[in-house]
């Protein structure tokens, strides 16, 4: 009779254990599900540049200053990271102080982030321009080849030898992808217009960035584009009374009497959507491609020094973006060789401009990475 009792005793000591941790199971999915406070938040960034280049990285820590402003959590960020086995170190001192969101703002941090993702999987990771995922690492990025096309169009009025130069940092997709949609909007309003580009090979160096600018203007250009973090091409096209078309943010301080206008980056309410949704415990890896709609990307304001026209022409094409009349990369699209790439009622996917590997006919230059 005691064997039973004690048998009893056991096993309604054990449906109370086992009850318990079913509690205490469901009470941890309950709280995760609910989010974290912002006192719970600490963000990281982690930038390519340093945030004073007045471009790609200062665009970017502008969104990181605009979410602490807007939701008052916590931000660290580390400047001038190597796209390269450092970013990995960088990365897990980040997540020692306590980061558990980071976003990592260059595309060549992508294998990193993966990697240290999957060892922490507590932590959201957000890749800037990038294409890989994990279930706790996403990407984004914004279809500025849209305020690209706003930017050629400007270009294209302006220009008088009809000779554009255009200084490119790497020619990887998200690069050559931009000077084709700048070199589109170029040529909606002046056909008889080239690009010519240049590569630096750099994402930030000043003095690199203006020395092609320089030999571009020495080649017969008298409007000068960019995809380079810094002003330097501005600042070349200042010194040699020519204009010029900035990127990432406005440019018009830089170089006020060449500079008419930026395809510029807006962060911060991306930033903001994105830790709001950890703190509300609704945030899951996506892939994000905005575009003008969301007020990712946009065209700054144009100065004096734009031609005339210029502002009537952009908000026409905007307006025919926007509303989808407008396709980009629609057909019919022929290479520099002259090969039909694009038939005439086709329009390129996003997956083929995310491999964007050849130049429209137009654009004299060459890429090397296939």
């Amino acid at each position: 009779m005691k064997k039973i009792s004690l048998l009893l005793v056991l096993v309604m000591l054990l449906s109370i254990f086992m009850v318990g941790c079913d509690n205490k199971q469901e009470e941890d999915k309950n709280q995760e599900k609910a989010g974290l406070s912002k006192e719970d938040i600490k963000v990281g960034f982690i930038y390519v540049g340093p945030i004073g280049d007045g471009g790609y990285t200062y665009a970017h820590d502008q969104g990181r200053l605009y979410l602490e402003e807007k939701l008052g959590v916590e931000t660290i960020y580390a400047e001038s990271v190597e796209e390269g086995p450092g970013c990995e170190k960088v990365l897990n001192d980040m997540i020692d102080q306590g980061c558990n969101v980071i976003f990592a703002t260059s595309y060549g941090f992508m294998d990193y982030v993966e990697k240290v993702s999957k060892s922490n999987p507590e932590v959201k990771f957000l890749h800037c321009s990038g294409y890989k995922m994990t279930e706790n690492m996403g990407n984004y990025f914004g279809r500025m080849y849209e305020a690209r096309y706003l930017s050629g169009i400007v270009a294209g009025l302006k220009t008088e030898s009809n000779e554009i130069g255009f200084v490119g940092a790497f020619d990887i997709p998200e690069v050559v992808r931009a000077i084709n949609a700048f070199t589109l909007g170029v040529q909606s309003v002046n056909p008889d217009a080239v690009v010519k580009v240049k590569w630096t090979n750099t994402w930030y160096d000043p003095t690199k960035e203006k020395e092609a600018a320089i030999a571009l203007l020495d080649e017969g250009a008298d409007v000068i584009a960019q995809h380079q973090d810094t002003a330097g091409p501005q600042q070349a096209a200042e010194e040699r009374n020519a204009f010029s078309i900035g990127y990432n943010t406005d440019m018009k301080e830089k170089a006020p009497k060449a500079y008419m206008t930026s395809a510029v980056w807006n962060w911060g309410p991306y930033y903001v959507d994105q830790v709001q949704k950890v703190m509300d415990g609704t945030w899951s890896a996506e892939s994000y491609w905005g575009s003008m709609n969301d007020d990712i990307i946009g065209l700054a304001p144009l100065t004096e020094n734009a031609p005339e026209g210029a502002k009537e022409a952009i908000e026409k094409a905007k307006a025919d973006i926007l509303s989808g009349k407008t396709k980009i990369f629609a057909g019919p699209l022929v290479d520099q060789e002259g090969e039909v790439k694009v038939k005439e009622g086709a329009e390129m996917t996003d997956q083929e401009l995310l491999e964007f590997n050849w130049f429209i006919k137009g654009i004299e230059g060459k890429i090397e990475t296939k």
